[in-house]
């Protein structure tokens, strides 16, 4: 491995670093606007410039490599220097450069107190320029509802238009022009339609692009930051929530490798404005086909008394996409002591169950892997609606050459060239035999060391469920997909509790019923209790005459045809743990307080266990969590991933095989931007909707 002389310090690295990464190893900082770790290098700002003995004038240091550099007259290694006077004289010039046509705004710039162009101007620049002549001024360009664009103020640095060409895979962004009619713009004048759009208002190291919505709200030193975890998928990408007073301003991603590297999606990011919208903010009651106001007391008395009059068999309880462990486990205590067995945490019918094995519930080989992957099958899933992060990773490794990507299901642009088998389970017996054009796919899956098959939504919902199952199942096994090195059976979950309620079991009991069936016995009058914990994505013209008590934060569909309302928290209004789509345990922390009467839900269901005469033996979100991690000890290790038997595929790759159905694929996800109640509410999400899907925006903020 090269050595080098940084400063008088000697330090090895390895072959193919960049002068600038040795510069950092060695703990000395190295300015930069156009560098950034997860993009090519562009080599076009100069900021980084450092002094090396040999050579005649400073060097880019982020588009030097070390080997490169040439070793001392007598074979010593290469000396680098970063504060000398030449360097420093330098960099105070290339700043001069930069700041020659940039506004003098800053006070009203919302990259203010954030700005990398402000830190390194006090830092590296001088205390006045020779430069008098008229400031450039460049027209701003409206490239859609979440970033607001000050050009003018933009150096040309391109981090925006390789994040959209290299990570997003949508090539809407470019640099235009020679010298100073050079601007960056979107080529075709319209707006951006990639839903990670928003990570280029990060990566952009001055105030050219900023978040549209969150404009001239606050300033960065006002807001109170709260490390969290997203929710608006199963991914769990890590997340921080900006809040002041009472209300969420804005949200940003944390760094995370494991998980969501420094991205986020659209729908992660700038849902803050939902949270606060179309909220319950106190219980309500129906009478008389109408909502009124109602007192905790006399909602929960009211759901006690018309529990002592129902029979458990005709009870049902179900859970949405954004609960927490905790209230999951509450939740199923309280079915425990009332002896209900109709109870379920897939509300959108998949049928997965750790019955099988935990192996079948996960994505075993864990985002991380798919960066070792060389061979990726896609059955029923669309990454790019369904968790836009991890599909930037596999977009990431195939734009390396690294990896090719088969595809079952609906022929989407998922931003990376695929082969498209079919679109039916039926078209995985074409891989078995290698007939027609996917002769070449099942060449490449039988060749593949680190083969990888990842099962969406649309592949486990129905009563083809379990056939396709054993059938993927069947195929890792065939293409040595699992096995004790190498886990490559992957289930793509696309909502956050989903993994958490499987975890705790939350899950029809011996003889009970699970959603489709419970749905199908309430349509027919057959149930005469539901309790809908944040369940918003049924069907609820399904409900016919059940008593229906709907827990949850906002006035959705739930809440619409429900008998009774307990209104609870978001996931920024509460402490909680998540598990994500590869069992990786997370916790989120309250940013700020729920509005008005709204409690925590766990909170809520305890309060109910009270009122039905059966009180839970906890009063405390810690005796809560200690009864919880005796039931399942794993949910303790936060942070920490517990990896699944490859057996329980073996297993299931075992049972019997029916005839694979001819049915298309449905999508599983019709609309990114409107899949939850906390969407649905935010008008940023529905403008978004209606741009893209070219929906009318409605003023309810529901959407058909």
């Amino acid at each position: 491995m090269p050595k080098l002389n940084i400063n008088g310090t000697e330090i090895e690295v390895e072959n193919g670093t960049t002068v600038l990464q040795a510069c950092e190893a060695a703990g000395f900082e190295i300015p930069r606007f156009c560098y950034h770790e997860r993009l090519s290098i562009a080599g076009n700002c100069r900021m980084c410039l450092v002094e090396v003995k040999g050579m005649p004038k400073p060097i880019a240091s982020c588009a030097m490599n070390v080997n490169d550099l040439r070793p001392g007259p007598n074979g010593e290694p290469p000396e680098i220097l970063t504060v000398t006077q030449p360097v420093k004289k330098a960099r105070e010039g290339v700043m001069e450069f930069l700041l020659i046509n940039h506004p003098l705004d800053c006070p009203i710039c919302d990259q203010g107190g954030e700005c990398d162009l402000q830190d390194q101007a006090m830092a590296y620049g001088g205390d006045s320029s020779r430069y008098d002549e008229n400031k450039r001024a460049v027209e701003d360009k409206n490239i859609g509802p979440l970033i607001k664009t000050e050009m003018t103020r933009c150096i040309h640095c391109t981090r925006c238009v390789r994040f959209m060409t290299e990570i997003a895979g949508v090539e809407e962004l470019g640099l235009i022009g020679r010298g100073e009619d050079a601007e960056i713009t979107t080529y075709l004048e319209r707006g951006i339609t990639s839903e990670l759009s928003g990570n280029v208002i990060d990566l952009c190291p001055v105030g050219a692009l900023t978040s549209k919505p969150f404009a001239f709200t606050a300033r960065p030193w006002e807001l109170i930051k709260t490390e969290s975890v997203d929710v608006m998928d199963a991914v769990g990408s890590n997340i921080r929530v900006d809040s002041r007073s009472s209300e969420v301003m804005r949200i940003m991603p944390r760094n995370n490798d494991l998980v969501n590297e420094e991205w986020i999606s659209d729908k992660s990011r700038f849902i803050w404005d939902g949270l606060r919208s179309r909220r319950l903010d106190r219980p309500y009651i129906r009478e008389d086909d109408k909502l009124r106001e109602a007192s905790w007391e006399e909602a929960l008395t009211l759901i006690a008394s018309t529990i002592s009059s129902v029979v458990p068999r005709k009870a049902a309880m179900l859970v949405g996409d954004l609960a927490t462990a905790e209230e999951i486990y509450a939740l199923k205590r309280l079915a425990e002591v009332l002896k209900w067995k109709n109870i379920d945490c897939r509300q959108d019918g998949t049928m997965l169950s750790p019955a099988q094995g935990r192996g079948t519930t996960l994505f075993n080989s864990t985002i991380e892997g798919i960066d070792e992957a060389d061979a990726i099958l896609l059955i029923g899933a669309n990454p790019r609606l369904e968790a836009p992060v991890l599909n930037a990773r596999i977009r990431g490794h195939w734009a390396l050459g690294h990896v090719a990507v088969g595809v079952i299901g609906a022929n989407e642009d998922l931003t990376y060239g695929t082969h498209y088998i079919g679109a039916s389970p039926s078209d995985l017996s074409k891989l078995d035999d290698g007939s027609g054009d996917t002769a070449e796919f099942a060449e490449i899956l039988r060749n593949a060391e680190r083969p990888m098959i990842i099962i969406g939504s649309a592949a486990l919902k129905g009563p083809e469920a379990q056939n396709n199952l054993i059938a993927a199942a069947r195929l890792a096994k065939g293409f040595n997909a699992i096995r004790p090195d190498w886990n490559g059976f992957n289930i793509l979950h696309t909502a956050a509790s989903r993994v958490a309620g499987l975890e705790l079991n939350f899950l029809p009991a011996e003889g009970g019923l699970p959603t489709n069936e419970i749905l199908s016995q309430a349509k027919a009058n057959q149930l005469d209790f539901l309790y809908l914990l944040g369940a918003d994505e049924i069907d609820t013209n399904q409900l016919g005459n059940a008593f229906v008590v709907y827990q949850g934060s906002h006035g959705d569909k739930g809440a619409a045809a429900a008998d009774v309302i307990l209104p609870g928290c978001t996931y920024t209004e509460k402490n909680g743990t998540y598990v994500n789509l590869e069992g990786r345990v997370q916790q989120i922390n309250r940013a700020i307080f729920p509005p008005n009467e709204a409690r925590e839900d766990w909170a809520i269901i305890r309060a109910l266990s009270g009122a039905i005469g059966k009180p839970f033996g906890f009063s405390t979100l810690t005796e809560l969590r200690a009864r919880m991690y005796e039931a399942v000890p794993r949910l303790a290790g936060v942070d920490t991933l517990e990896p699944a038997s490859y057996q329980d595929i073996v297993s299931l790759a075992d049972q019997s095989l029916s005839k694979l159905s001819t049915d298309a694929l449905a999508p599983s996800v019709e609309d990114f931007y409107l899949t939850n109640p906390v969407a649905r509410a935010s008008k940023v999400m529905n403008e978004m909707s209606a741009i893209k899907y070219g929906q009318t925006a409605k003023a309810t903020g529901t959407h058909d």
